[in-house]
């Protein structure tokens, strides 16, 4: 089978195309820009050339995408957006319509003339697929399973960080293991508008599997060979935005905490390590610290080692932390990507054996 992995971050997309016919490593690997940096740079293009910014499409991740919002509209220059475009700013429209945007429905965004469009959307197969063609032919995968981090839509007046680690800490109190925290995209709450989202962008009548990001990326470290002789760890990403911990033992979640990378220089990211492993950080602790939260379901005798993937790994290297950096089939990026796969493995029965043989572990729940 062909099974195409994508995960979504900040600061870039990384993509396997996964084929079980041949050796993982031999499998098709990509690093790209994220979707939310190329459509900071195409709103970016419409404020260079002092034209009106039209957003359509869907809900999507934020990040450079409202910072570039936020440059256009300091130049004195006019935006609009559909209704689910302008969710990727705020879950409340009229928070995106007070900062200057000016909501259309679909009939109106159509009948605009000389704006710069922009349409918003995490998940793009075909142009992923277009890009492999020229080197594999045509393909046509399987399945595909996406990685997203997601806010969900938070009640008004309720803190989005807050809303988030809600979210998190209920899903693993119920399901306590990392290859459960998944959806096919059948299953996805309403509250998740973001990989909502990426159900509609799915146009391909193709079986989808979603995660979250650090979930996902966790997974995939214990598929790295030394990592795996460590049932007892802590999985520490470092991503471009936000840093999560996870405490596993014998594949059960001991506890999580989640916070923003850029709030963690070394020395900070040490403390807060050393605290949550020793069971003395609290939730109200990250929260005063800009991150979103912590919680622990149950402390360790025994310190586990570290281990450590994400784009801002090297930012533990000063810490004092004495972390293993995990490259599960020596493509650290791509850890997301093969937890995806083994996510797939242990949700499809009918998968499960061939996903695992070309994993080379046993995927069974």
């Amino acid at each position: 089978m062909r099974l195409l992995c994508i995960d979504i971050g900040a600061g870039t997309q990384d993509v396997l195309l996964l084929d079980t016919t041949q050796r993982v490593e031999n499998s098709v690997q990509l690093i790209l820009p994220s979707p939310t940096q190329i459509a900071a740079r195409h709103i970016a293009e419409a404020t260079k050339a002092g034209k009106p910014l039209l957003l359509t499409g869907v809900t999507m991740g934020g990040g450079a995408i409202s910072s570039a919002l936020k440059r256009h509209l300091k130049a004195g220059l006019p935006a609009f957006a559909t209704l689910l475009a302008a969710l990727t700013f705020d879950d409340d429209p009229q928070q995106t319509t007070d900062r200057g945007v000016k909501l259309l429905s679909e009939d109106e965004a159509g009948g605009l003339h000389g704006a710069h469009q922009v349409e918003l959307r995490d998940l793009d197969v075909k142009a992923i697929l277009k890009a492999v063609e020229p080197f594999t032919g045509p393909v046509e995968p399987d399945a595909v399973a996406v990685a997203v981090l997601d806010h969900g839509e938070a009640p008004r007046g309720v803190s989005n960080r807050l809303f988030r680690f809600e979210y998190l800490k209920g899903l693993v109190e119920e399901r306590r293991c990392l290859e459960q925290l998944c959806y096919l995209a059948a299953e996805v709450p309403p509250s998740l508008t973001r990989m909502l989202s990426v159900v509609r962008s799915h146009d391909r009548p193709l079986p989808l599997l979603l995660m979250d990001t650090g979930a996902a990326a966790a997974l995939g470290a214990g598929l790295d060979g030394r990592v795996s002789r460590y049932p007892h760890r802590l999985s520490l990403n470092l991503g471009n935005a936000h840093t999560l911990g996870v405490h596993l033992q014998e594949g059960n979640i001991l506890g999580l905490f989640e916070h923003h990378t850029g709030l963690l220089p070394a020395a900070r990211l040490r403390r807060v390590v050393d605290r949550f492993l020793a069971g003395e950080l609290t939730n109200q602790e990250v929260w005063d610290d800009g991150g979103h939260g912590c919680f622990i379901l149950k402390t360790a005798t025994k310190r586990p080692p570290v281990v450590i993937t994400g784009p801002n790994r090297a930012r533990a290297a000063g810490s004092g932390l004495r972390a293993y950096p995990a490259a599960p089939y020596g493509a650290m990026m791509l850890a997301g990507c093969f937890g995806l796969a083994a996510a797939w493995g242990y949700r499809s029965p009918e998968w499960a054996g061939e996903i695992g043989k070309a994993l080379g572990v046993r995927l069974s729940l």
